[in-house]
C-alpha cells in the first residue's frame, strides 16, 4: 500500500515505523529536515521537506497515485486542507486527519464532502486518551482495557499480585476457581518477555497477563490474579486542558472529581462549563495544596498537563503523600516504561493511543478493529469471517485446523451479541467477528490473508 504520512512528529514517526516494516511503501512529509533525515537514518522511508497542505509539496509526495493520506502534523489547519486538497486535486481514496480542536470537531457539517472539508476519518487523540482513562477507572487495578464488538468483550491487562487465587497454579485450573465464566488468557509477559499461554503455564507473581473475556465478567477474572481495588470515588485531575476539560466532563456524573489548573482564566472557563467538578487555581506540584485537598483520601491522581515533567513529578508527589493509584500522561513515549511500575502506577502516551486508532484504517481486509499494545510491541485486532469452506481459510473450520501464524492466538468470537470465548472444537461461521491477539507484529500480513476471500483455498 502507498501511504503519505504528513507531519514527522511522535505520531507521524511512530505511525511510519509501524507500518515500515510491513512492507508498506512510505513517503513522510514535514518541514523539519532534521527530523526528516533521523527518520531516513532509522527505517526504509521517503522523506519530502516542505509544507504539508501545498499542491506542489503533495505531488512531489506521490499524492496522485497514493492509496492513503494520513495528516497528523501539529496544525489542525493543516490537515484539514491538506485532506482537501487531496481530494479536490488528486482524488486520493482514503484521507485520515488529526483534528484536536472541539471548536471543529463540534461543527459535524464542516466535514460532509459536498459542503465541507473531504476527510473519510477524524482522529480526536484527546477523546482517544480520554476513553482509554475512563475505562481504567472503570476496571480498577488494571494496566490497560481495550473494548470490541462494541464493548460487548473486552481485552484486559492485569499485573497478577502475590496472593491471588490463580497465581502459583496452571492456566488449566482457571475453570476450576471460576466455572461460571469463560475466558481466555491471550498473552502473557514475563520480565518484558512473551509467553505463549498453555494449559501447564504457571501464573507467577509480577506477570503482566492479558485475558479476553466478556464486558460482565472481567471483574471476576481480575479477582483470579490480584486482589480486587474497591469501586473508586474521588479523583483529582492535574491539568485543565483538552484532556483534563474532556476526563473531568466525562467522570463528574459519576465520580466526586477535582481539577487542578494553573492559569486562573482558563479555570474560569472550566468552571462555566464543569458545573460538577470542583476547579482548583494552582499547580498539581503544590505539596500544600494536595494536602489542603486531602490527597491521602483521594483513589486517583491523574497528571495530564502537556508538561511530562510536571506530569512525573506531581504524580511521585501525589503517590508519596498517600494517593490510591497514579495515572500520568507523558508526551515522549520512549519514556513510558521507564516511568510505569514503580510509584506511577499507569504511564499512557497519547501518540501510542492515537497510533492504534490510526492502523484501524490502515489494515487491509476485514479488519474492524486495532489496539497498540505494549507500547506498540503487540496488537489486538478484530475482524470479519467472511465467505464458506471453500473461499475462506476460516469459516467451516474449527480453531484447532486454522493455521494461525506463530505467535497468533484467538481469543473469542462475536456471533450477533453472543460471546463465544476461544477453545479448540468451536466452529467459525459466516459473520463471525474474530478477536486475535498478536505478538510479532510482523506476523500482520498473514493474519490479513487469513481473512481474505478467495475463489477457492487448496
Amino acid at each position: 500500500m502507498k501511504i503519505i504520512i504528513l507531519g514527522a512528529g511522535q505520531v507521524g514517526g511512530s505511525l511510519a515505523e509501524n507500518l515500515a516494516v510491513e512492507e508498506n511503501d512510505i513517503t513522510i512529509v514535514d518541514t523539519d529536515a532534521n527530523r526528516l533525515r533521523d527518520l531516513q537514518n532509522k527505517m526504509d522511508v521517503r522523506v519530502i521537506q516542505g509544507k504539508a497542505s501545498y499542491p506542489a509539496v503533495l505531488r512531489q509526495a506521490g499524492c496522485e497515485d497514493a492509496d492513503m493520506l494520513i495528516a497528523v502534523t501539529n496544525s489542525d489547519e493543516v490537515n484539514m486542507v491538506a485532506c482537501q486538497v487531496a481530494h479536490a486535486l488528486f482524488n486520493t481514496p482514503t484521507k485520515i486527519a488529526r483534528v484536536r480542536s472541539a471548536s471543529y470537531l463540534s461543527r459535524k457539517g464542516l466535514f460532509r464532502s459536498e459542503r465541507g472539508f473531504d476527510i473519510d476519518v477524524l482522529i480526536s487523540p484527546e477523546q482517544v486518551v480520554t476513553n482509554h482513562i475512563r475505562r481504567l477507572i472503570e476496571n480498577p487495578g488494571a494496566l490497560q482495557v481495550l473494548d470490541f464488538a462494541g464493548g460487548l468483550v473486552q481485552l484486559v491487562g492485569v499485573r497478577a499480585v502475590e496472593g491471588g487465587p490463580l497465581v502459583g497454579h496452571q492456566l488449566a485450573t482457571f475453570r476450576e476457581h471460576i466455572p461460571q465464566v469463560d475466558t481466555r488468557v491471550a498473552a502473557i509477559y514475563r520480565q518484558n518477555k512473551a509467553l505463549t499461554p498453555r494449559g501447564d503455564t504457571v501464573i507467577h507473581a509480577g506477570d503482566e497477563v492479558f485475558f479476553l473475556a466478556a464486558r460482565k465478567d472481567i471483574r471476576a477474572v481480575m479477582s483470579e490474579m490480584r486482589k480486587i481495588d474497591h469501586r473508586y470515588k474521588r479523583i483529582i485531575i492535574g491539568g485543565g486542558g483538552n484532556i483534563g476539560e474532556r476526563l473531568a466532563e466525562s467522570l463528574q456524573n459519576e465520580y466526586q472529581v477535582k481539577l487542578i489548573e494553573y492559569n486562573s482564566g482558563r479555570c474560569a472557563e472550566l468552571a462555566e462549563k464543569l458545573e460538577r467538578t470542583v476547579i482548583l487555581n494552582g499547580t498539581a506540584t503544590d505539596k500544600n495544596l494536595l494536602q489542603e485537598e486531602s490527597i491521602e483520601e483521594t483513589d486517583i491522581f491523574c497528571a495530564v498537563t502537556n508538561d511530562d515533567e510536571v506530569n512525573i513529578m506531581s504524580s511521585l508527589l501525589a503517590k508519596r503523600m498517600g494517593a490510591g493509584k497514579v495515572m500520568t500522561l507523558i508526551n515522549n513515549a520512549a519514556y513510558v516504561d521507564l516511568v510505569q511500575g514503580g510509584e506511577v502506577d499507569i504511564a499512557f502516551s497519547p501518540q501510542l493511543a492515537t497510533i492504534g486508532s490510526l492502523l484501524t484504517h490502515v489494515r487491509r481486509g476485514q479488519v474492524k478493529n486495532v489496539h497498540s499494545l505494549r507500547r506498540g510491541a503487540a496488537e489486538a485486532i478484530e475482524a470479519v469471517a467472511l465467505g464458506d469452506s471453500k473461499s475462506s481459510k476460516l469459516v467451516g473450520r474449527t480453531l484447532e485446523k486454522i493455521p494461525l501464524p506463530e505467535g497468533v492466538t484467538i481469543g473469542a468470537l462475536v456471533r450477533g451479541k453472543e460471546v463465544l470465548i476461544a477453545h479448540d472444537d468451536l466452529l467459525v461461521e459466516s459473520g463471525d467477528q474474530v478477536i486475535l491477539f498478536l505478538v510479532d507484529k510482523r506476523r500482520i500480513r498473514e493474519v490479513e490473508q487469513l481473512f481474505s476471500v478467495g475463489i477457492t483455498f487448496i
